[in-house]
């Protein structure tokens, strides 16, 4: 299984962390060491006092597909879910600014929370689906796809044109604005429309 993520996908995103907005979908990967499942909680690690929360879509490839063209994308996911894109984000900076990869600030232990799926027919439009992530009750990052710089064709189509993607693969789309720092003891629910997708402790 991959994780496959997609960065800078919602232009108020970008715009808050001082970033151009891409001209085609960027992404990078996470390993399945990442994964966290079943609600179980995430310990913070000691080797970064930034953690911060990046509340996701995420989609499940159904089957395998290569040089996916884009009218045939939508076929290659029927669920959808959420996750949580955690970011070491003073690693991150270091990383900027030494011109380094991120995998240091990505791709760690625990960096990718994945909750429960639904099947995307239980949406009644998938270019208007809401979905919030509420921090100890309160809501602090909201999204809605209908504020996706690339949609879910386009980001399907783009990454299969140089990976191949596999059944079970998982992509995160991208957050919206909000983004911020986690700390010890918070409690994370992520919601689609009003149905709750995940939850994440941090211990």
């Amino acid at each position: 299984m991959k994780i496959i993520c997609i960065g800078r996908n919602y232009a108020n995103h970008a715009k808050e962390l001082n970033n151009p907005l891409p001209t085609e979908p960027l992404f990078f990967l996470k390993p399945e060491t990442a994964v966290i499942r079943n609600n179980k909680p995430f310990y913070y690690p000691q080797f970064s006092t930034e953690i911060h929360h990046e509340i996701e879509l995420i989609l499940k490839i159904n089957k395998p597909g290569k040089n996916i063209p884009l009218k045939f994308a939508h076929k290659y996911y029927t669920e959808i879910g959420l996750g949580i894109d955690f970011t070491a984000r003073d690693l991150q900076e270091k990383c900027k600014l030494n011109a380094t990869p991120w995998e240091i600030a990505k791709a760690f232990d625990g960096a990718a929370p994945i909750g429960k799926f639904i099947d995307k027919s239980e949406l009644q439009n998938l270019n208007t689906i809401q979905f919030h992530l509420n921090i100890n009750g309160n809501t602090i990052q909201k999204g809605n796809t209908a504020d996706l710089i690339f949609s879910f064709d386009i980001i399907i189509a783009h990454i299969s044109k140089y990976i191949t993607l596999k059944t079970g693969d998982i992509i995160f789309t991208g957050t919206p604005a909000g983004v911020g720092p986690i700390k010890i003891g918070d409690l994370l629910e992520g919601f689609i429309e009003d149905v709750k997708m995940i939850e994440v402790a941090i211990r």
